[in-house]
């Protein structure tokens, strides 16, 4: 049943609020340079006639399709959160996010990408790692005028506007926690090799280590791809050596929580014998028990900037200016209870 309601237009809104049309607009796009007064009196006038702007009439006047893309490797608890971030924002522009897994080793990809682009009009796209440092991604939305924000590239920071943290900084942060703690035997497991925060973690966590004089095992550095199957894996490597570590620096959460579940296994007391340090303040977390000393990001920070760039990019769509934004968010370390003082041995 179809209703008999006609529909409210930007120009019902702007009588309402005694203003012109195109400043209706400015404040649905969430364009400044809109006195905050103006902007209330409008908001509010869009609330009392239930308005809601038109995609496809606001599409064919300024030649915009309203759509921006958010691509992405493999879902998770980062990605969970990153979306959501983005989402509030784009809402905020009545502009529609679309998140788009792919398969970096899929031998498709290319034709894949052929086909979203050839049928989908993006005004701009936002790509998480490692999908940041994708080439062939890259250059397919770079022939297309495809505006990218990228998060924590490894390489070329400045070809585009970059989002991220110091994860060099925040590794260094966390391995002198667990120096002062009294732990010179300490493991360290990588991330996934093409990830930007994976060599950037590793290199924090070893340059820590020299500014100490402790030698770093190589015996000791595994590699778990962020993976917490391959965490496992890791964590019973390093448990069952000859002369184990007194703590593991794992360089995400999942990861963590892989070795406190080996530990577990290995009949170990945590944080008693075993200290353990995660990264991102994923859900797990704090799900775990002990809970995870780990570092702390804005991902919903960082995701709500990502989709502002493109937002405010607006309709020149000349590309970036000469001086290309690389935004470094603030991090916190957060200790819980799984790291403690080393036992003496």
């Amino acid at each position: 049943m179809t209703s008999n309601v006609p529909s409210v237009t930007i120009q019902e809104v702007a009588d309402l609020a005694k203003v012109s049309p195109k400043t209706v607009s400015r404040v649905i796009n969430n364009e400044p340079l809109v006195r905050a007064d103006t902007r209330a009196r409008i908001l509010d006038a869009i609330d009392q006639l239930n308005y809601r702007p038109n995609l496809n009439a606001r599409g064919l006047a300024s030649n915009r399709s309203f759509l921006m893309g958010l691509f992405c490797d493999r879902p998770g608890d980062y990605l969970s959160e990153f979306q959501a971030g983005a989402v509030e924002r784009c809402r905020e522009s009545s502009i529609h996010l679309m998140v788009e897994p792919w398969d970096v080793e899929s031998p498709q990809i290319e034709n894949q990408l052929d086909t979203l682009l050839g049928q989908l009009r993006l005004e701009g796209v936002i790509l998480l790692p490692p999908l940041s440092d994708h080439p062939l991604v890259l250059n397919k939305l770079h022939e297309a005028s495809i505006p990218i924000v990228r998060i924590a590239p490894k390489h070329n920071v400045s070809a585009t506007p970059s989002i991220g943290i110091d994860d060099y900084a925040a590794a260094r942060q966390l391995t002198a926690h667990l120096v002062d703690l009294g732990h010179r035997r300490i493991g360290f497991i990588l991330g996934r090799p093409n990830h930007g925060a994976t060599e950037q973690r590793y290199l924090g966590f070893v340059d820590e280590m020299r500014a100490h004089n402790i030698a770093v095992d190589s015996k000791l550095v595994q590699t778990g791809n962020f993976v917490f199957a391959d965490g496992l894996i890791c964590a019973e490597r390093m448990l069952r050596a000859a002369d184990p570590p007194s703590a593991i620096f794992a360089s995400n959460d999942d990861m963590a929580a892989a070795v406190i579940s080996m530990a577990r296994k290995f009949g170990l007391d945590l944080p008693g014998q075993l200290s353990v340090t995660g990264f991102d303040d994923a859900p797990v977390a704090r799900m775990i028990w002990p809970e995870l000393t780990t570092v702390s990001q804005p991902v919903a920070a960082m995701a709500r900037m990502a989709a502002d760039l493109i937002i405010r990019l607006e309709p020149r769509r000349n590309g970036w200016p000469e001086r290309i934004p690389r935004h470094l968010l603030d991090h916190a370390m957060i200790i819980r209870n799984s790291t403690a003082r080393a036992a003496r041995r």
